[in-house]
């Protein structure tokens, strides 16, 4: 699931406590991605009071974009030395994919197990990621100085979102399995701020620069859906947007000390399957009257406060947010820009204020350490496990050969030779680098045409 821009951005660390350059959470929550001064590390996020650095490399300076695809061993690796390259590692083997050059600064880069985004300042770059031929080039968008996109991860489309205007809170809807636009979404009157996709592909949850209000809008039909409003007291910048695995709840962060979490009420089809709560009732009836109630108005009306809310320590720093699943019970992540990861529990019933269930430093110790507190699964509650370093995780034995590193484009867009990114259930389930046996090594090899073709070794 998409979970907004990470905490960080090309130009380094920002914030006088900023730690890191970047931090992202997966797909589906389960593994956080932290690029730092001395390389990228990952960490599993499958225990509330453990927190496992799976791998940390140190061998790419100064990373300020790290993106894992879902619990797999592809990271993609931006760093600011060279702005312009992107690197796709396979992590647990200890080699590069390839690496791919753009004519400007990488903004952002945005994964799912068909498509490979990059977002530059003025293009988006659309890549076919089992082999990383570019599909479409997105010229002339307007001008994205955040590098602000979304991705789905519906495994049967791939729907991008991007802004539409640089001075309005325009949406372009874009399918980028069939490369051709889907629809514009006349989201806010300020520009665009946060996007993020819920899990299926079916809601599309916005914020502007204001950071006053957070719309959800219908997929891919654009309709507006919801309408939250997160404060009037003042404007906001906020960071992230992540809706919860089933779709049923919205989180949001900012540079203030409070994550709001909104639910969603679950609607049925058009007609008598609607859910006959009162929230329900009164929007239908508000939206009837919309035709004829004034739009600043309605628009209130139509307006919910939050039904869940934490309040951190520290503010104005940047932070990421994402609602997970951990140990069976509904969870909120939030990992703040001076090397700390919260998890709350959330009361999916009764909302409120969160509980803070253990907090991680992602740097240094554990504020817990030598309390001699019991961890969940009888560890002893600590420092972040170690991570295997590149070298460690380099020498693990393979099955076959690692073929060369791949570098530039053939004239068709597919990579010239290199190991291509296995497709082995790439768009009907779950991807699964780490086993060497099951995904051989790939040969990219040109034919007499001009074109190009996938080779087994």
């Amino acid at each position: 699931m998409e979970t907004g821009e990470g905490a960080g951005g090309p130009g380094g660390p920002d914030g006088p406590g900023m730690q890191f350059g970047c931090a992202s959470f997966n797909q589906d929550s389960t593994s956080l991605a932290l690029g730092t001064k001395t390389g990228y590390k990952l960490f599993s996020l499958t225990m509330v009071k453990k927190l496992d650095c799976i791998h940390e490399s140190a061998e790419t300076p100064d990373v300020y974009i790290v993106e894992r695809l879902f619990s797999s061993s592809l990271v993609v690796v931006v760093n600011t030395t060279m702005p312009q390259r992107m690197n796709i590692y396979h992590f647990k083997k200890g080699t590069e994919i390839c690496n791919y050059s753009y004519p400007n600064n990488i903004l952002s880069v945005k994964l799912n197990r068909q498509r490979l985004v990059v977002c530059l300042d003025e293009s988006i770059y659309i890549h076919n990621i089992k082999d990383m031929k570019l599909l479409k080039i997105l010229l002339n968008t307007p001008s994205n100085p955040s590098g602000l996109c979304a991705l789905s991860i519906n495994h049967s489309n791939s729907y991008l979102a991007y802004p539409g205007s640089a001075t309005i809170g325009e949406i372009v809807v874009y399918d980028a399995n069939n490369l051709n636009t889907v629809t514009m979404i006349p989201a806010h009157d300020s520009p665009l701020a946060a996007l993020t996709f819920n899990a299926s592909a079916t809601k599309l949850a916005s914020a502007s620069e204001r950071g006053t209000v957070i719309r959800v809008f219908t997929i891919p039909e654009g309709l507006r859906l919801f309408e939250f409003r997160r404060g009037m007291k003042r404007y906001v910048n906020i960071s992230s947007l992540s809706f919860s695995p089933d779709g049923q709840f919205l989180c949001a962060s900012s540079n203030t000390e409070t994550v709001h979490i909104f639910k969603l009420e679950q609607l049925g089809p058009s007609g008598g399957d609607e859910a006959a709560t009162w929230t329900a009732y009164v929007g239908k009836m508000f939206s009837a009257a919309s035709s004829y109630l004034p739009a600043q108005v309605s628009g209130m009306m139509s307006q919910d406060r939050a039904f869940a809310t934490v309040h951190l320590v520290m503010s104005a720093q940047r932070n990421i947010c994402t609602l997970a699943i951990i140990q069976k019970l509904p969870r909120l992540l939030v990992a703040t820009a001076d090397g700390q990861l919260f998890i709350y529990t959330m009361d999916p019933l009764d909302g409120g204020e969160c509980t803070l269930a253990h907090k991680h430093r992602l740097f240094g110790v554990d504020d817990d350490q030598g309390e001699g507190k019991e961890a969940e699964g009888k560890e002893v509650t600590g420092p972040a496990q170690a991570c295997p370093s590149y070298a460690a995780t380099a020498a693990l034995p393979a099955s076959g050969p690692v073929t060369a590193t791949l570098t530039g484009y053939s004239e068709d867009g597919g990579a010239k030779k290199g190991e291509v990114i296995p497709e082995h259930e790439f768009a009907a389930g779950p991807v699964c680098l780490d086993d060497e046996n099951e995904f051989p090594p790939i040969n990219w090899c040109r034919d007499g045409t001009g074109g190009g073709q996938a080779r087994r070794s």
